[in-house]
């Protein structure tokens, strides 16, 4: 059985243009905000928003902190042709089902020991990954001044895996 292709359309459009969904469930906080700004610093504007069309406008389904922090800045939109019934299943669905994902770890410790940064915040988001995941983080030397301070403050935890310890 195939399966209906909800997309009907990407735009380009101001984010400042985009409306919030008002049953946005999600929070989000500094830390993340943080992180994510640290991504947009490092990489740039990887990944599209995604909406539908409502009599208000488009209407945002993800991507609302990417939105909130661009601005006037054109993103990328992924357009679908759903009704205000399947938005909110989507809302309520997209990140929960991308989190059921179960992480290989051999996988993503390589993954994480192979970036290279000194961003504290997005070092933050890693050994936030890597504590969730029950892994050593990955060696990590900054090279400035405010990363450092943050890791001389940071207390020691030991991996019950593997007996590593790591700042968290």
């Amino acid at each position: 059985m195939a399966l209906r292709d909800r997309i009907v359309d990407f735009r380009r459009v101001s984010a400042s243009t985009l409306r919030a969904n008002p049953k946005n469930w999600r929070r989000h906080p500094d830390s993340q905000r943080r992180a994510l700004q640290a991504v947009l610093d490092s990489v740039g504007i990887a990944d599209a928003l995604i909406a539908y069309e409502t009599p208000d406008g488009l209407t945002l389904i993800d991507g609302h902190l990417r939105q909130d922090m661009t601005g006037d800045q054109e993103m990328p939109v992924l357009v679908l042709d759903l009704t205000d019934a399947e938005a909110d299943t989507v809302l309520a669905t997209l990140d929960p089902l991308a989190a059921m994902a179960e992480a290989d770890k051999d996988a993503l410790l390589a993954l994480m020991s192979s970036i290279e940064t000194d961003n504290a915040d997005l070092m933050g988001l890693f050994e936030a990954l890597a504590n969730d995941e029950r892994l050593p983080m990955p060696d990590f030397q900054p090279t400035d001044s405010e990363s450092q301070s943050r890791l001389d403050q940071a207390v020691p935890i030991t991996c019950p895996e593997c007996g590593h310890e790591f700042a968290a």
